[in-house]
């Protein structure tokens, strides 16, 4: 692709490093912004710019927040004795949208991927530990995406938290196996936390 404009070229290598952004889209979004007026381009660098400088991650459940403590994990409403354990922020957005579930979560950052060099050392697997041991939490549910990869996670998981009390569920198979959590429709999802299983019938599956 050959540019008249070193700016330009820049912009749409910048634009081409974003998930799911080919160089042609990256164009298509660099000559849109061209379009605009000066200050509504000037106000939308801004705007990214702060969102990348403030926004902070909860330090109960990891998901994004304005605050130190998210608006989930702070509702007097929610029940704080069940946990859904997600891979990522995504999957928390996927089930709130299915407005089916009333406790908090835990985001763990990722899955145990041996093969892409992602070990349990790089997950909030130890926070989760911690907040199962100091808050008194009656479930967990293994909201995570049904791969191997999702279920050798819940594997390493049910052994860090077999000598606990709580009882620890997973969501049912409306999920395919393979499938990603976050692509999932609101109603399969939505039933999927409904109808949970206890892990243990899941894992002789």
């Amino acid at each position: 692709m050959i540019f008249s404009s070193a700016l330009i070229e820049n912009a749409v290598n910048e634009f081409a490093r974003l998930p799911g952004i080919g160089k042609k889209t990256a164009l298509r979004l660099v000559l849109h912004l061209l379009k605009q007026d000066p200050a509504q381009v000037k106000l939308f660098g801004e705007v990214v710019t702060r969102m990348r400088e403030q926004i902070k991650f909860c330090k109960v459940c990891h998901n994004v927040s304005d605050q130190e403590v998210c608006s989930i994990c702070s509702s007097p409403s929610r029940n704080k004795a069940l946990v859904c354990v997600v891979e990522n922020i995504r999957d928390v957005m996927a089930i709130e949208n299915t407005q089916q579930f009333n406790g908090v979560y835990h985001v763990l950052g990722g899955i145990i991927s041996p093969i892409d060099g992602i070990g349990p050392e790089q997950l909030n697997i130890y926070s989760l530990v911690d907040r199962v041991q100091q808050q008194g939490i009656d479930e967990i549910i293994m909201a995570l995406s049904p791969t191997i990869e999702g279920d050798t996670t819940i594997y390493y998981l049910s052994k860090k938290l077999k000598e606990f009390p709580c009882k620890i569920t997973t969501i049912a198979r409306g999920i395919a196996f393979g499938g990603e959590l976050e692509y999932a429709d609101e109603m399969t999802l939505a039933r999927s936390i409904s109808n949970r299983l206890p892990l243990e019938s899941y894992v002789q599956k």
